[in-house]
């Protein structure tokens, strides 16, 4: 049957710009030929529901329609992409605002959290992009819908695995709610503690469960034991 919005399904892909320069991947070996390769990513193929907005709008697009097992590529233009390049996100600044006052043009930079690219310096002043480094290229993806995913579980385990790059979170669904253990590592994590609501509100929309809750657990630290007043530590020696 042909893919349809609100499907989950495992995709793999690759993104291409002016040609052949690969700029993304679910290709593990293609990531580190490209030195694109991210020690903290997932590879092996995305969980991603169509239509949610979890690629890009081109590529998301293209999905509907096709049925499992289809390969394929599809020529993304900036409206579907990343975007035009809009003049009014080029800024100039000081060189003052830059750790040790260095900069240099390709230059990567996070500043007032926005990310941008050094693109000129000129004596103490610096010109910065915060565009998307693709805003304004057309990009081509090519793609594999591996399988359509319909075990309830395994679609929630892989939405979680989508959103905070942990591939099997304990999961647990009965009578249609789903009790998902949140490690300690992610409670503190700001990327996971701004998506958990819309990650629910996904599993409730697309997946249909009624009821979504996240439980926390800390580990419990036992006590050192007491060391005697007059025992004396001293170093081993051979």
């Amino acid at each position: 049957m042909a893919i349809e919005k609100g499907d989950v399904i495992k995709l793999s892909y690759t993104g291409k710009f002016n040609g052949d320069q690969i700029f993304d991947t679910t290709n593990e070996d293609l990531a580190k030929e490209n030195e694109i390769y991210n020690p903290r990513g997932m590879y092996g193929g995305d969980i991603v529901i169509v239509g949610a907005g979890h690629t890009i709008a081109g590529l998301d697009a293209d999905l509907e329609g096709k049925e499992v097992g289809y390969s394929g590529n599809v020529i993304i233009p900036p409206e579907g992409g990343f975007g035009d390049h809009d003049p009014k996100l080029v800024e100039n600044m000081s060189l003052t605002k830059f750790k040790d006052q260095k900069a240099y043009p390709g230059m990567n930079i996070e500043i007032d959290n926005k990310r941008g690219t050094v693109t000129k310096v000129i004596g103490r002043r610096v010109r910065v992009d915060f565009n998307h480094p693709l805003a304004g290229k057309e990009v081509t993806y090519e793609y594999t819908i591996d399988e359509k995913i319909e075990d309830v579980t395994e679609k929630v385990k892989g939405i979680l695995a989508l959103y905070t790059g942990v591939p099997d979170l304990e999961v647990e669904v009965n009578d249609n709610k789903a009790a998902i253990e949140v490690p300690a590592m992610l409670t503190f994590n700001q990327r996971w503690l701004m998506a958990k609501g819309r990650v629910a509100n996904e599993l409730v929309e697309y997946v249909g469960l009624d009821k979504v809750s996240y439980i926390e657990s800390y580990p419990v630290e036992t006590p050192a034991p007491a060391v005697e007043a007059e025992e004396e530590i001293t170093e081993s020696e051979e």
